[in-house]
């Protein structure tokens, strides 16, 4: 990266329209977690930081509530004592992140919020140019965790590792403290992502992961980010509904695989408040699962492989278009 081509922090988040003062007031404020709250903590791996073990999904699930109703959501799934909130600008082309923010205005404290730059900007003025408008909706002057979305080959990953690459982006925002941490997401191949992990100063990985084991994430890209100690997001438990019904499991089961795993929490879509309700519950109750009792669930689902592999190498969580 050109020395002439860095952005201050001051410079970048006048140009993003937040306020210096107030950012540094957000900026020292502590999470807090309420003394009522059951839901049971981990430590984001080095990132240090103290997330819920079930994470609100603000994807296309979450684009079902309608825009009246959003905000009231993100306050019951707060009152439950999840803190952790996923979002995107790809989720409704940046309504997903109106949403939030909304809530952020009033509530950034309590909420270990992360985002993600989309699969268009793969540069690092792209994604610069993205982060800014997304700090815009989110109503804040950070996020505490930014993502690179969606990898998906080893030619997506030549692109945003290339000295113009959008990883570079990721690093300079971190070292600003625009984002406090920085990771990537993947549906779509676990041997990619174990190599984005080995090559790249990456915080955290979200990944897709269910007992049906599609794209070998939990053999190859867990092992690599746990050996580094990276925080690990698990999404997809139910490969959108693909795996409930009578020929799958429930919900509560593929939960408890999920929480089961060496990983820091799982993002669910919860489309109904009552989704919310019951995977609340199956937090606060939640014990490891047997091994026996894993390695039944991923016999078990283990047919349903190839169609997950299809599914995802195609998937966009979108949302509203």
């Amino acid at each position: 990266m050109r020395k002439t081509d860095r952005v201050s922090r001051r410079e970048f988040l006048e140009r993003s329209g937040i306020a210096v003062g107030a950012a540094a007031a957000l900026a020292g404020g502590s999470r807090t977690v309420s003394a009522a709250t059951t839901i049971p903590h981990r430590t984001l791996g080095r990132t240090g930081a103290s997330v819920s073990i079930l994470a609100f999904g603000c994807g296309s699930r979450f684009l079902m509530y309608k825009p009246e109703e959003a905000s009231g959501v993100l306050e019951k799934a707060l009152a439950l004592g999840i803190n952790y909130f996923d979002t995107a600008v790809d989720y409704g082309n940046g309504e997903s992140e109106t949403r939030v923010g909304r809530v952020m205005a009033t509530r950034r404290k309590d909420v270990f919020l992360a985002t993600k730059v989309p699969g268009r900007a793969r540069t690092r003025d792209l994604a610069l140019k993205e982060v800014e408008q997304s700090l815009k909706r989110l109503q804040t002057d950070h996020v505490d965790l930014l993502h690179l979305h969606s990898l998906t080959s080893d030619e997506d990953l030549a692109k945003i590792e290339a000295p113009d690459g959008a990883i570079k982006a990721l690093y300079e925002l971190r070292d600003q403290k625009v984002a406090r941490h920085i990771g990537m997401t993947s549906h779509t191949d676990g041997t990619v992502m174990a190599r984005a992990i080995e090559h790249n100063d990456l915080d955290c990985v979200q990944m897709a992961m269910n007992p049906a084991r599609a794209n070998r994430f939990e053999e190859l890209a867990l092992p690599a980010a746990n050996k580094k100690k990276l925080g690990v997001i698990l999404m997809k438990v139910t490969a959108q509904e693909k795996l409930l019904g009578a020929s799958g499991a429930d919900a509560s089961a593929l939960l408890r695989y999920a929480w089961s795993l060496p990983v820091s929490t799982v993002v669910c879509g919860m489309p109904k408040p009552e989704f919310i309700e019951a995977n609340v519950a199956s937090a606060r109750s939640f014990t490891a699962m047997p091994g026996v009792e894993m390695d039944e669930l991923r016999s078990r689902l283990a047919g349903k492989q190839a169609v997950l592999e299809r599914f995802f190498a195609s998937h966009h969580d979108h949302g509203l278009a």
